[in-house]
């Protein structure tokens, strides 16, 4: 009791004391805010345009009608993400994978396990405390040490056996070199699903402490009715098989409106085989995404689901070395919306056909503006036979590099044959995150710019076109943008 009392009085003099003033609404201490200026991308300031199509459909199809709408700042790559950029997710999750099998090897007396500099404990990924997972008989994964360099080329006689197993055998490979097993990269991550959370049967009572009930089902026998929500989780099987499925759940908290999932992050380089049938395309599968010689090229046969983990990792990423230099941290990196990414098209001509203006492809000396097929098939017309390395041809106003052609590219909409009808005239955005239940066609995303093996239509700022979010394709791609806090322009 006079423990209790004593602690009592220590919070009460450390309140006292920290409210002491003039007695003014101040507002709490903070500290400036500068946007840093993220590198590779460029700034899109905010404005209003015409969305929509500045020419006739094909087919006259009718999908894309004209729409006045705003736009937020953000930040946007100014090219395609690189093989060599897409390289650094696929090394991160290669080289988290190989500590994770050393520290499995080795033990909690592993050199790559994070131990408190003071005491020498292990420090877990929550913390040194036990937490509530461990009720639920969950192992408790220890926090790796990235400090400590993999000894990939002279490894002790346990550490072999774990970093061999990354590699594909000698009955598996025939390479001139040792080959990483690209099936076992896989990247976990876990999201908030706001959507869901946003929902009005799904709100938090603040007078009652719960969230709310389905109101249909009130008065009849019941004070209050469960409310049952969809979540996707993801967990590896025993042969080793990623296994992603949606259930419902009982929301009882905001870990229910938290979903995780499991992507295997390796690029599918047998897209450029499936995408053209009686092609010699080898060459292209063998090296474009391994090679050194693709380095400066676009990544492809990457899914959506690929690139929006990549985003993930980049936040993540990101934020991290915010935290550690204690700066703060940052809005997400993610895919644009379809909206930013016409926005951003345009450059800032609002009813421009393509990016650079205009309603031709070429310049008046004939020279092509962008990577596509022109002439009735003549792919190497403008000097490259498939993709090109970015920034190959010239920027638009905004200093954004191939948004026409060289590669399309994944935005984060879903598409919708007459969303423009629907969305709101404020950042529209037509979102819907496909279950893993869900039917084909609730997967459709849009894909914006054309790319390298289409014609110069698809080449226009305001034509949309989809593809499915599990599809790999030799000709899709995709570059990320991030939110500004605070400030709508810059000087």
């Amino acid at each position: 009791m006079k423990k209790l009392l004593v602690s009592l009085i220590a919070i009460t003099l450390l309140v006292g004391c920290s409210s002491q003033g003039s007695g003014e609404l101040v507002g709490v201490e903070g500290y400036s805010w500068k946007e840093p200026n993220p590198y590779g991308m460029v700034y899109i300031k905010p404005g209003s345009f015409t969305m929509g199509a500045n020419d006739q459909d094909a087919n006259w199809a009718a999908s894309t009608q004209a729409k006045v709408v705003s736009i937020d700042a953000f930040w946007m790559d100014e090219t395609e993400i690189t093989n060599r950029e897409y390289k650094q997710f696929v090394y991160w999750v290669r080289d988290s994978i190989a500590r994770e099998k050393l520290v499995n090897a080795e033990g909690d007396e592993s050199e790559f396990v994070t131990k408190n500099r003071k005491t020498g404990d292990v420090v877990y990924k929550r913390g040194n405390r036990p937490n509530d997972r461990e009720k639920e008989n969950t192992e408790r994964l220890p926090k790796l040490n990235w400090d400590e360099k993999i000894p990939w080329t002279k490894p002790t006689e346990e550490q072999a056996k774990a970093i061999d197993s990354m590699f594909y055998s000698d009955e598996e490979s025939i390479a001139y070199t040792v080959e990483l097993n690209g099936q076992i990269l896989n990247y976990k991550y876990r999201w908030i699903d706001y959507n869901q959370a946003a929902l009005k049967r799904n709100k938090f009572n603040s007078n009652k402490g719960r969230y709310e009930s389905d109101l249909s089902m009130l008065g009849k026998g019941k004070d209050s009715a469960d409310v049952m929500i969809k979540k996707d989780t993801s967990y590896i099987d025993e042969n080793g098989h990623i296994i992603n499925k949606t259930m419902f759940v009982e929301l009882r908290g905001r870990r229910d409106f938290i979903s995780s999932r499991i992507i295997n992050v390796y690029p599918d380089t047998l897209c450029w085989i499936r995408d053209f049938t009686y092609a010699y395309n080898e060459p292209y599968m063998k090296m474009y995404f391994y090679h050194d010689g693709y380095g400066d090229y676009p990544v492809v046969g990457v899914n959506w689901e690929q690139a929006s983990a990549f985003c993930h990792w980049r936040t993540s990423y990101f934020n991290s070395a915010q935290i550690r230099s204690k700066q703060p941290i940052v809005q997400d990196y993610r895919l644009p919306t379809e909206s930013e990414w016409e926005y951003a098209a345009r450059g800032g001509r609002n009813l421009s056909m393509y990016p650079w203006g205009g309603t031709y492809i070429r310049t008046a000396k004939g020279c092509f503006l962008g990577n596509f097929k022109p002439m009735h098939g003549n792919y190497v017309a403008d000097g490259w036979m498939a993709s090109a390395k970015v920034g190959s041809f010239p920027p638009n106003d905004y200093g954004l590099y191939d948004m026409a052609g060289n590669v399309a590219e994944w935005t984060s909409s879903a598409f919708h044959e007459s969303n423009y009808s629907f969305v709101n005239d404020m950042n529209p955005s037509y979102n819907y995150n496909a279950r893993s239940s869900d039917p084909e066609i609730m997967k459709r995303k849009v894909i914006r710019g054309g790319s390298w093996k289409d014609i110069g239509y698809y080449l226009q700022c305001a034509t949309r076109t989809y593809e499915y979010q599990t599809e790999t394709k030799s000709y899709i791609g995709f570059r990320c943008v991030r939110s500004i806090i605070g400030a709508n322009y810059q000087d």
